[in-house]
């Protein structure tokens, strides 16, 4: 399903990039108008042509599926060809082939495919369906909005929860605290993300329990504060069952016990059938992920690329992809539709900006502080990944 992240050389252009501005908030989704910093010049389409028969597709799974593939398929002529990949450092590595025109991307791949300049801006006047009914937490964000262009077209959201057995975990946790704190009443019964992307979450808890550190965004880490996550991080790892990466995996974990409490998704407890499992998004906020679609520069086929975005922004197959993965739909409008997806809507949060004002959408960590600092150098990605090899050991 998602979303691993191991890193490679895809860093090294990302760490080249000089900062000449950042206009993003301090707020958990980023901000308005994204990230100034200087990036390959790629080119936008300017207009939409006939479409060329096909369009070749990296995607998460559960993304693109017959259901809607084939109607867009009728309705364009343009036939859809999926690679369905299971990490963020997959899809990164198969964009750089060449051979794939659109890949439905995270904020943890979204930068570097920017700064790479394997990824083209989005002429947003291309996509109707890119309109008003997109919700506005998803639209000028720092993960894919550089220098006032758009680099993605939104899908869904979905915040990184924290998760507990109600049969052991009984009062029910209002803080990260049961799963961070080498005093745990559950320490050997904690479930932790595997990933380099979780020294965020980390982050997130020392602005909230160590704010002298002066970390302000999560993903914008001074080696000090790096550090400090990666002593707190240690410090959990003597206390957790296991490290998940598999969603699978994960739902094993806490329907079989030997999980109680620790880092979930709101589609796994759901998916997990078990109404033991209760999840929460603590006081202290959270991590979370947004995707979108980001085509190539280097596509062979971007006219049918750009009626996929089109189709898939429309807010029926919108919703029906996030039905279908489980996560909150870019396109309000479909939790209008019908009471079905007025539920959905609702127990994912889709509508509710305060919620999602509080949690801190996957970033590519680079060293141009996202956070506006311009006195200190940030770690990028490739340190984060060190340093969570130290962590694991």
């Amino acid at each position: 399903m998602k979303k691993s992240h191991v890193a490679f050389a895809a860093m090294a252009a990302a760490s080249a990039l000089v900062l000449t501005g950042c206009s993003s908030d301090a707020g958990g989704g980023g901000g308005e108008g994204g990230l100034s910093i200087d990036v390959p010049d790629v080119p936008m389409l300017e207009e939409l042509g006939e479409g060329e028969g096909q369009v070749n597709i990296v995607a998460w799974s559960g993304f693109v599926e017959p259901a809607w593939s084939d109607q867009f398929t009728a309705e364009t002529g343009c036939v859809v060809n999926r690679r369905v990949a299971g990490t963020s450092d997959e899809m990164v590595t198969l964009m750089r082939t060449g051979e794939y025109d659109l890949v439905s991307a995270s904020g943890d791949a979204s930068l570097r495919l920017i700064a790479g300049g394997d990824v083209a801006p989005i002429n947003v006047d291309l996509i109707p369906n890119f309109g008003d009914d997109i919700v506005e937490g998803m639209k000028g964000q720092v993960y894919d909005t550089i220098n006032g262009k758009s680099y993605g077209v939104p899908i869904g959201r979905g915040a990184n929860i924290l998760q507990y057995n109600s049969e052991v975990v009984t009062e029910a946790p209002t803080s990260w605290d049961v799963a961070w704190e080498a005093d745990s009443p559950y320490a050997g019964q904690i479930i932790a993300y595997d990933a380099p992307i979780y020294i965020a979450d980390a982050a997130v808890y020392l602005m909230a329990t160590q704010p002298d550190l002066g970390i302000t965004n999560p993903y914008a880490l001074d080696e000090t504060q790096l550090n400090a996550a990666v002593e707190l991080l240690k410090t959990q790892n003597g206390i957790v069952s296991e490290y998940w990466s598999d969603p699978v995996a994960q739902i094993t974990s806490f329907t079989g016990g030997t999980s109680v409490v620790g880092t979930s998704w709101e589609v796994l407890r759901k998916l997990s059938e078990d109404d033991r499992l209760k999840g929460v998004l603590p006081e202290e906020g959270s991590t979370g992920w947004s995707d979108a679609w980001m085509v190539s520069a280097e596509s062979a086929n971007p006219n049918c690329a750009y009626l996929w975005m089109d189709y898939t922004s429309a807010a029926e197959v919108n919703g029906q992809i996030a039905m279908n993965f489980g996560m909150a739909p870019a396109n309000g409008a479909f939790c209008e539709l019908n009471a079905e997806a007025t539920a959905h809507c609702e127990e994912f949060h889709a509508l509710d900006e305060e919620y999602f004002s509080k949690v801190w959408f996957w970033t590519t960590p680079i060293e141009q502080c996202v956070d506006g600092r311009t006195d200190v150098q940030c770690t990028n990605f490739q340190e984060w990944t060190n340093a969570w090899q130290s962590v694991k050991g």
